[in-house]
């Protein structure tokens, strides 16, 4: 499959730790930023308008809530969560088949009902903060992070829905086992030199794209960078190996 996107187009800006005001002039530096990630954080502080803000500045929206509910409940938040025009939305594989396949339905159907192109909702497999020694100690799960991350990962694809999210360790197995379109979509991103913070299993954006990431979600090193469209677009530039 011939890849045609541009370095802008696989790069998803994750809008964490800032106020409006902050957010908004953050992308105001950096003109070719395509696609925005907003969280629980900013979410919460600005509620579903800062998406249609968003939107009217031209972005692409990844809304990352991580629903995981009853089948019911969860498809009802992604029914009302597609009518904000977000294209991507993620829930938690976890919750199992039948959320993720009633949550996908009512998405499509709360996307139509306002005129708007459904969402692709993609499914949480483990959390990159995570790693095995936790899932054995915490949580008696006695699984490797590569096979609970196959067999989610598997999970969201026979449910239908159109992509899920790992992190960049665990992308090239999966991707074997799950051909694209299917979206791999990874945080974890961190060049050479930067801090790892609360991430367990990271790579850097190019050896995440080898490795067969879609998009890749960076944060901390344009956010909080002198000067954020230069580091944007250094990112992009190394992209251009690929």
């Amino acid at each position: 499959m011939i890849d045609l996107l541009k370095p802008q187009e696989k790069l998803i800006l994750a809008l964490d730790r800032m106020s409006e005001s902050e957010t908004f002039s953050l992308i105001e530096k950096i003109p070719d930023l395509v696609w925005v990630k907003v969280g629980l954080e900013l979410f919460t502080l600005l509620g579903p308008e800062v998406i249609s803000k968003l939107r009217q500045l031209g972005k692409k929206v990844f809304l990352d809530l991580k629903f995981h509910d009853i089948p019911s409940t969860m498809g009802r938040a992604c029914y009302q969560a597609a009518k904000t025009g977000a294209e991507l939305i993620t829930v938690h594989a976890c919750a199992g088949k039948k959320a993720l396949k009633e949550s996908n339905l009512l998405a499509i159907e709360g996307a139509r009902e306002v005129g708007l192109l459904p969402p692709t909702l993609l499914a949480v497999t483990v959390l990159t903060s995570w790693e095995s020694k936790q899932l054995e100690e915490d949580l008696d799960i006695h699984q490797s992070l590569t096979h609970r991350v196959n067999l989610l990962g598997k999970l969201a694809f026979s449910s239908g829905i159109g992509g899920c999210i790992c992190s960049p360790m665990e992308v090239k197995a999966l991707r074997k086992k799950i051909p694209e379109p299917f979206q791999l979509i990874t945080p974890g991103i961190r060049s050479l030199g930067i801090d790892l913070n609360d991430q367990e299993r990271v790579l850097t954006p190019l050896e995440a794209l080898k490795a067969g990431s879609s998009k890749l979600v960076i944060g901390r090193e344009v956010t909080q960078s002198d000067n954020p469209e230069n580091s944007f677009n250094q990112i992009c530039s190394k992209l251009l190996e690929y």
